[in-house]
């Protein structure tokens, strides 16, 4: 089964000059998977200045992009009844708040259980939205909030937002140090040289910002507001971990746990128990893609940071 939809209309950027037609279209229809879009240029539904697209061709860039997409059964994962905190639910538009523990999308490893399982239980017709509507991701042990686009013009105004970097996440993480304070770290990040699973940051990475604000500072730790401008595979953990702030119960980045000297009992045991990366995205804020309005969302602390935070403190008064 498939379905014809309204074509989607982009430009090539001036600095994408130079660079082969189907690079440029992954980029400007990230909704779509590469090789969905290859066999779309392939087959006439891609269009460049009103003439049919090559895969290889150079672009000069301002060229107009013209994509015809064919909707399918996009999604084959298996629905499962998982509970989900929803936020906010409107025709185009699910705004979760995702527990740490679950896993985002189906991967090697975690074939379901998933986010996206949840999503096709308690909303079938996600499965007609590329990668189930998911626009962006948290980490597994990450909470927080996520947006899901319910229909492909959805998903194509979200990334376009997420592009333009005007769609505003920030989060709440709790760094091991103290900081004097806050700052940006501005390193490109990609695939580590040698542990392939992790990322680092590498001088032929994707470019990745990272604003953090001082919330508060206790003995041995630091209470943090981020703000990212890029979304980078684990771009918060890899860059605290950069300056040598890395998150507390970070178990990849953050090296083995060393308590400090002198702390509470009680946070010494509480350290000892927090088994995941202290990380939470707090707000979101977006363009709502129908109305045009700007909309904003927030989730508290979930409940074992907030007990982390309590211990935190109850040290520092000490």
């Amino acid at each position: 089964m498939s379905e014809e939809i309204e074509t989607l209309i982009s430009e090539v950027g001036l600095e994408q000059a130079g660079r082969r037609l189907d690079q440029v279209v992954a980029e400007q229809f990230a909704q779509f998977s590469r090789s969905r879009l290859q066999r779309w240029i392939k087959d006439g539904r891609l269009l460049l200045d009103g003439r049919p697209g090559k895969p290889k061709q150079k672009v000069r860039g301002g060229e107009r992009l013209e994509l015809v997409p064919q909707l399918e059964q996009e999604v084959t994962s298996r629905p499962q009844p998982i509970p989900l905190d929803i936020l906010f639910e409107d025709e185009s538009l699910l705004v979760v708040n995702k527990p740490a523990g679950l896993v985002v999308h189906p991967a090697v490893g975690n074939p379901d259980g998933t986010l996206l399982n949840a999503l096709l239980h308690y909303f079938p017709a996600i499965s007609q939205v590329p990668r189930g509507g998911i626009v962006h991701r948290l980490d597994k042990e990450t909470s927080g909030l996520l947006v899901v686009a319910k229909t492909l013009q959805a998903q194509t105004a979200l990334v376009a937002q997420l592009q333009a970097r005007s769609m505003k996440r920030e989060y709440r993480a709790f760094a091991q140090g103290v900081m004097a304070a806050g700052g940006k770290v501005d390193a490109p990040i990609g695939r580590h040289p040698v542990h392939r699973t992790r990322m680092a940051v590498v001088a032929n990475g994707k470019p990745a910002v990272t604003h953090y604000r001082v919330i508060e500072r206790y003995r041995f730790h630091t209470d943090l507001r981020i703000q990212l401008e890029t979304g980078r595979t684990h771009q918060i953990r890899v860059h605290m971990a950069q300056i040598r702030f890395p998150l507390v119960g970070d178990p990849v980045y953050g090296g083995r746990l060393r308590l400090p000297t002198g702390i509470s009992d009680a946070l010494a045991e509480g350290l000892r128990a927090f088994k995941r990366q202290a990380l939470h995205a707090r707000r979101l804020e977006l363009v709502h893609p129908e109305s045009g309005e700007q909309m904003s969302w927030e989730a508290p602390l979930p409940e074992d940071m907030e007990q982390l935070l309590g211990l935190l403190r109850a040290d520092a008064a000490e």
